[in-house]
């Protein structure tokens, strides 16, 4: 069962919710059964639920190099002055942006989302010290959450990340980056019009670029070119793109979504006026897409975690119950193999040398000396079963090694949970080597999952309707 805190934590999201979306509410309660099966399993343990692992809040993610205008758009976007812009890094955390009633903007330190489940950063300290040990305890240094007063921010979340130029903190730092491009409903990618080249941005390249052309939902991410009023003045605004689209190509992606911006209060001078419009059209259109897609991540917010309640369902029983099966036979196998290997020998040798020094009358077993003694039955018979004793505890010792030895190539932290400790689970000392099933897989493991798939087209229906009228009939 999971512990007072985690369910707490749960009904306090739920609360929530109620005033954002209602039908989500109904979605919290199919995680709670999808919990309940990746505990029986082993995959999760009483700390951890299936509901920390997406935000419940529509998340964007604004990532870049420095001084690429990340956070003169932020300030834009938001119509107030949230963020401080610069040439040089003028903050080197991840900044999460939430809405609040109170008109005082308030910077609160990384705790605050390392401890709140609502938020994408819940336990990011423990995520960080697997990357680099102790330094989980500096979370504030990593995060900060700043409240934002302004309509615009009400209902989603939005995070300006420090530049990839930085070298401090790096391996941290990505591992950061990598969680929130993995929960983000939108990122935005902005790279600095002034140096498009790909020496200037090999950081961005290599960890977001290459990584995009791998992700299945590649779709999320816009690639921004900003700052381009700079090259008015050669009058190069298709070279310039054309050769941030070749930088980005070699980076492995030859497609995407690809837009031009600038900041038109900090904008260069454009003399010509035709040339000043033809920027400002380029600008005013990408602009209208980019803020269109962060309009919409509202309703895709919701359909993304319907869509990971059946996804982490189906990777729990395509994925998860056929590697722990897998593993659970090998180390089954493996076992058996190293007991023949080990006790044989040694059993032959108990054989041998107590049939030559005269320890067995028939299928009787006494220890020479004491047949004529009043205890010499017990005595013997004690013997025999300290000896078969002693074979059982190779065997469990045998057991538990490879165990150990075979968990250690287990994936620990899975998006479905801890596999290494649900292997373990299962190869417990009163686990049989021979039969037995998984912990925590049965019919009624099966038809759970069966009936969570269900629950999400039906919640994907409900969605539907929201926002969908095939019939075309008055609602």
């Amino acid at each position: 069962m999971q512990d007072k805190i985690t369910t707490d934590r749960v009904k306090s999201l739920q609360k929530h919710l109620e005033q954002e979306n209602p039908l989500l509410v109904s979605v919290v309660d199919k995680f709670v059964e999808l919990d309940k099966v990746g505990l029986a399993l082993g995959v999760l343990n009483a700390r951890d639920s299936y509901t920390t692992e997406i935000s419940w809040w529509p998340l964007i993610s604004i990532l870049g190099t420095f001084s690429a205008g990340k956070s003169s758009f932020i300030n834009q976007y938001v119509g107030d002055t949230i963020q401080k812009t610069g040439n040089q890094a003028v903050d080197d955390k991840f900044t999460v942006l939430c809405f609040s009633s109170d008109e005082t903007v308030r910077v609160l330190p990384g705790i605050a989302l390392d401890a709140d489940p609502r938020f994408p950063f819940y336990q990011m300290s423990e995520a960080i010290d697997k990357v680099a040990e102790g330094e989980g305890a500096r979370i504030d240094t990593y995060l900060q959450l700043k409240t934002c007063p302004t309509d615009v921010m009400r209902g989603k979340i939005l995070i300006d990340s420090p530049g990839f130029d930085a070298d401090s903190q790096r391996d941290s730092t990505l591992r950061i980056t990598d969680h929130i491009i993995n929960l983000s409903d939108l990122v935005l990618v902005f790279f600095d019009a002034r140096h498009p080249e790909p020496g200037a941005m090999r950081d961005t390249l290599e960890h977001l670029v290459a990584g995009t052309v791998r992700r299945k939902d590649a779709n999320k991410i816009m690639f921004i070119l900003n700052q381009i009023d700079t090259t008015a003045a050669e009058d190069n605004l298709e070279d310039v793109v054309a050769a941030w689209q070749r930088a980005i190509a070699q980076g492995g992606l030859v497609s995407g979504s690809f837009h031009t911006l600038y900041n038109e209060d900090a904008s260069v001078n454009i003399e010509d006026p035709n040339l000043e419009m033809r920027y400002k059209k380029k600008r005013d259109a990408d602009l209208h897409e980019i803020t269109k897609r962060i309009a919409q991540v509202s309703v895709e917010r919701a359909y993304r975690i319907i869509g990971a309640l059946e996804s982490i369902s189906n990777r729990i029983e395509k994925e998860v119950v056929p590697e722990l099966q897998t593993a659970v036979s090998v180390w089954k196998k493996r076992v058996l193999i190293t007991d023949a290997i080990v006790l044989i020998p040694l059993f032959v040798f108990f054989l041998s040398y107590t049939l030559s020094n005269g320890y067995w009358q028939g299928f009787n077993f006494v220890v020479p000396g004491l047949a004529e003694s009043g205890y010499g039955k017990m005595m013997s018979s004690a013997t025999l079963a300290i000896a078969v004793a002693g074979f059982v505890l190779v065997h469990f010792i045998i057991r538990s090694t490879v165990a150990k030895w075979y968990a250690r190539g287990l994936s620990a932290d899975g998006h479905y949970g801890n596999l290494r400790a649900a292997f373990l689970k299962n190869t417990r000392w009163f686990k049989s080597v021979l039969f037995g099933r998984l912990v925590g897989w049965d019919q009624k493991a099966i038809k759970k999952i069966s009936d969570l798939r269900d629950s999400a087209d039906g919640f994907v229906q409900k969605l539907n309707d929201q926002y969908t009228n095939p019939s075309g009939k008055s609602l």
